[in-house]
């Protein structure tokens, strides 16, 4: 009697946590405005994980715990779609908008039409299916008429609901919508970063990971990459719900059965929707996802009905394609740069140009294997762009323009920071330096350690790390606790000042948590991800030092190869010395005063929104500072948002700020709150 009784209770908190976890997915994804903190969301998750590990039999397909560790599939089956999935016509100039316009109101006999405009995101086209508010299968576009069925990769996705949402008139029998898997721009970086570091090949944009992310036979894998996801159609509804009569009125139908939907505009006429193109064309770059151009709807789909479709495309859409963002210059020098893990990468040293908004004077090139496939050679012209607007990369280079001076690379057979043999594995694209003393490596982890990500030692850059190594007052990342103010003011270009300051952010970077100490030894494979997983599993540095290949590879996201380097990396003698000089100093994460700890400050649990130019420091740094005291950063403002920080030439958020009533900060202000100089509540 008790057992049923003592299950029937956990089958109501099972039952309430999935709910609440269900909302504050909702209120994070789709309302972007979460009310709890990222450290209070792993809890109730954790709870749950601990009920269902108990009794087993609760477990449900559409738990929040089973997003992640589907069965590795062996192969896609393909799925025939209910109907066709069909792509857009494409508009390339205004004047091409305007005949768009012109047809439709020819086809449809109405005199003015008026449009929904969002987003053409960049990503990879899925369709979705759920019966009885239950998310049931996934499919990819494939060749409009089938596709490939990816259900357990998409259910690791967390934008991705689950469960339906309860609207007023309740959740349909069957929905299938259609949406754009995608990776934001900076995760695109640092996946980018970190598979260089592993000496893995890389994507060649934000694009290609999604596309290649979601397609892994093992949804771990998946996992593991921060995809996110966009709905914008509602393709089939059945139940009592009558279809929305306009395209706005569809996707706030979407968000309110739980879909996170792209920013759109309504617009009144073919005019508005010109200028509204002309906006996100400028500003495309704002958004945290790449674009590549901007989705034009008829707003009434009863006149969309109408107009109807072509063999393959509708009447009623069009995309504006914007132009792509490509320049030409000179590749006068291919130099080579041993990064911290030893690998050899081949930078393009070229004719300084802008594109996308700045300076280009270098590109990476990856590996010697990407030369060659695009035959690029010293003196080339070359054709440059930014992958996702974020990182300079050769697309090609104009072979018609070649003088017969231009000279092959090849890479070379000795490190040229310590000329010590080079090698290259036959399971990697990279070449590496196998001397783990090499000076380069060793200026390169240095400055990983002092890193934003990492330690963050403010003011401890490149140019003092290079001088702080040939004056031979640092051997490892140890020794940085041992400098004293005289040592650093001795340097060329530092003074008593600028020493003093120095010394204050090295002492600062003690008390820095575990998960960045970790990152900050730049293991291989540990990205910053890791770095916190492995933290919040086994909670101190000595417990990580001693954990085995077996006990690490319990942790999500250490697979054989992360576990191996991490052990081979702790056994090193001159990582536990150099252990042994951070616990001597102080760094608290290393002697065990300080365990893993989630974060928490004086914005916990609060939501600001940046807006304009801030003058004194960068929109990233902006938000390293608000996460570091605690809070969280959106882009959107809501009657939830604890502050808007205004810059210089803000735009619509302080408009909107001011009509919902919410706090706007000055960039002094904001300063003021940094510092510690004043509190939440301005005192």
């Amino acid at each position: 009697m008790g057992d049923a009784v003592s299950r029937e209770q956990t089958a109501r908190e099972v039952a309430e946590l999935r709910q609440l976890i269900a909302e504050h997915e909702y209120r994070y994804y789709v309302l972007d405005d979460p009310v709890i903190s990222d450290a209070e969301f792993d809890k109730l998750f954790r709870k749950l994980q601990q009920l269902e590990a108990q009794y087993p039999e609760l477990i449900t397909p559409d738990s929040p715990t089973q997003r992640v560790g589907g069965q590795v599939s062996s192969a896609f089956r393909s799925v025939p779609h209910t109907r066709a999935v069909l792509s857009l016509a494409n508009a390339f100039s205004e004047q091409e908008l305007r005949a768009f316009d012109r047809r439709a109101r020819e086809i449809s006999g109405a005199q003015d039409l008026d449009y929904v405009v969002e987003p053409k995101i960049d990503g990879l086209s899925v369709i979705l299916r759920y019966e009885n508010a239950r998310f049931t299968l996934a499919l990819t576009r494939g060749d409009g008429l089938s596709g490939e069925e990816v259900t357990a990769n998409v259910r690791t996705i967390g934008s991705v609901p689950l469960m339906l949402r309860n609207v007023p008139e309740g959740a349909p029998e069957y929905l299938e919508v259609r949406g754009e898997v995608f990776l934001p721009k900076e995760d695109f970086r640092k996946l980018n970063e970190e598979r260089e570091q592993s000496g893995l090949p890389l994507f060649a944009n934000p694009r290609n990971a999604a596309a290649g992310s979601l397609r892994q036979i093992d949804p771990k894998v998946t996992a593991s990459r921060p995809l996110r996801a966009l709905f914008y159609e509602i393709r089939e509804i059945r139940s009592d719900f009558r279809m929305p009569g306009t395209e706005t009125g569809c996707l706030e139908l979407l968000k309110a059965l739980g879909f996170p939907v792209p920013v759109y505009n309504y617009c009144r006429s073919i005019g508005e929707v010109i200028d509204v193109v002309s906006h996100w064309q400028e500003h495309r770059h704002s958004l945290p996802y790449d674009i590549d151009g901007m989705v034009v709807k008829v707003q009434d789909r009863a006149l969309g009905d109408t107009l109807g479709a072509t063999g393959h495309s509708p009447r009623y859409q069009i995309a504006f394609k914007f132009p792509a963002e490509q320049v030409e210059t000179k590749i006068q020098d291919i130099i080579v740069q041993v990064g911290r893990t030893g690998v050899l990468t081949p930078i393009a040293m070229l004719e300084p140009v802008t594109v996308s908004g700045s300076v280009v004077s270098r590109a990476s090139l990856h590996n010697e294997t990407l030369i060659r496939e695009k035959d690029i050679r010293i003196g080339d012209i070359a054709i440059l762009q930014k992958a996702g607007d974020i990182i300079p990369e050769i697309v090609a280079v104009v072979k018609e323009r070649r003088t017969g001076d231009e000279k092959e690379f090849s890479m070379p057979e000795a490190c040229p920071s310590c000329g010590s043999p080079v090698i290259k594995l036959v399971d990697e694209v990279a070449h590496r330096c196998i001397n783990i003393s090499c000076p380069a490596q060793l200026k390169e982890g240095l400055i990983h350690f002092c890193s934003r990500d990492a330690m963050d030692i403010r003011g401890l850059g490149p140019a003092i790390i290079e001088s702080l190594l040939q004056a031979g007052l640092i051997k490892d990342a140890g020794d940085i606790y041992s400098l004293t103010q005289e040592d650093i003011a001795g340097l060329p270009g530092m003074g008593q000042k600028s020493s003093r300051n120095l010394i204050e952010s090295i002492e600062a970077s003690k008390s820095r948590p575990l998960p960045k100490l970790v990152y900050a030894f730049g293991v291989r494979h540990v990205g910053a991800r890791t770095a916190d997983l492995i933290s919040r599993h086994l909670q101190s540095l000595d417990d990580i030092m001693d954990a085995d290949e077996e006990r690490l590879m319990q942790i999500e996201d250490v697979g054989p190869e992360t576990a191996k380097a991490i052990v081979m990396f702790f056994r090193q003698d001159c990582v536990r010395q150099m252990i042994d000089k951070l616990r001597n100093a102080g760094v608290e994460a290393a002697f065990g005063a300080q365990a893993y700890q989630d974060q928490a400050g004086p914005l916990s649990g609060r939501t600001l929104v940046l807006t304009g130019t801030l003058s004194s420091m960068t929109r990233h740094e902006a938000k390293e500072h608000i996460e570091r005291l605690g809070g969280k950063v959106s882009s959107s403002v809501s009657r939830n948002t604890f502050a808007l920080v205004a810059g210089s030439a803000p735009g619509s958020k302080l408009e909107r700020a001011r009509a919902l009533g919410v706090r706007v900060m000055t960039e002094e202000e904001f300063l003021d709150l940094v510092h510690g100089r004043s509190s939440v509540d301005g005192n």
